[in-house]
């Protein structure tokens, strides 16, 4: 466990394991943090891979900064701790939900540095994403609490009431005393040209009842190299769902042979 700053903003991250691979794991947004990751996925990888994990910027134990919520922001966070950490070689990009678009985005904007993109019930960042995830961000009181807390069941259900209200209390500060709802509806929508453009294999887990399935389709037409595989039964918490499917699913992905 260790502390980075980079863009001016001290980023919590973890590293794991060893190997001929580096696995980064881009967790989603708001109620989210890098512990989800942690106890579903990352140990197991971290078998027989590096594994990095990170608190996005405004997250779990990294600073929340006012302002700086923009996918170009994020996508830079990103880049600049990989820098920071001395990693060369092209990584494994893995992002759930949010955290998936922030994957998608950045393998658009730095092709060499990604081998490949496990997404997990990932937005796509076409349009109508922002306004999709925005409209309940801006929402306010119980409405606002109880649009995310059926949200986030499953993931929420794994903590104790203390830890449940911890969350709730930093997702508050995160979506009311940020910049965040402004900079995500200003984000420039991804384009069909730049999504084609991402040429590396790509594995999207999908849940069949998810919110965003159709947005696993589309990826699944406009990817070059896109494997699309729906989880039956799942909603958009597919990876708190159904979490050993996806482990071994996203574990054989980042073991194939290249």
């Amino acid at each position: 466990m260790t502390d980075v700053v980079v863009n001016g903003v001290r980023h919590h991250v973890q590293r794991l394991g060893a190997g001929d691979r580096t696995v980064v794991f881009v967790h989603g947004l708001v109620m989210d943090n890098l512990s989800s990751f942690y106890f579903t996925l990352a140990n197991p990888i971290a078998a027989n891979a590096e594994v990095i994990l990170y608190d996005l910027r405004g997250h779990g134990l990294s600073e929340r900064p006012s302002a700086g919520y923009a996918i170009a922001d994020l996508v830079a966070d990103l880049a600049a701790l990989l820098d920071t950490l001395a990693i060369e070689r092209p990584v494994e990009l893995v992002g759930n939900s949010f955290g998936g678009l922030i994957a998608l985005a950045f393998a658009a904007a730095h092709p060499a540095r990604v081998a490949s993109l496990a997404l997990i019930d990932a937005h796509d960042g076409t349009e109508g994403w922002a306004a999709q995830m925005t409209d309940t961000l801006a929402l306010r009181g119980d409405a606002r609490d109880s649009k995310i807390g059926s949200s986030f069941q499953s993931w929420l259900g794994r903590h104790s009431e203390r830890k449940r209200t911890r969350l709730a209390r930093a997702a508050e500060a995160l979506v009311e005393g940020t910049s965040l709802i402004d900079d995500l509806r200003r984000s420039p929508t991804m384009t069909t040209s730049a999504l084609a453009s991402i040429a590396c294999p790509t594995l999207a887990l999908y849940g069949e009842l998810s919110d965003v399935r159709d947005r696993g389709e589309q990826l699944a037409k406009t990817l070059p190299a896109c494997t699309l595989q729906i989880l039956p039964g799942c909603t958009h918490s597919v990876l708190w769902e159904a979490t050993a499917e996806v482990r071994e699913r996203v574990t054989a992905f980042v073991k194939r042979p290249r």
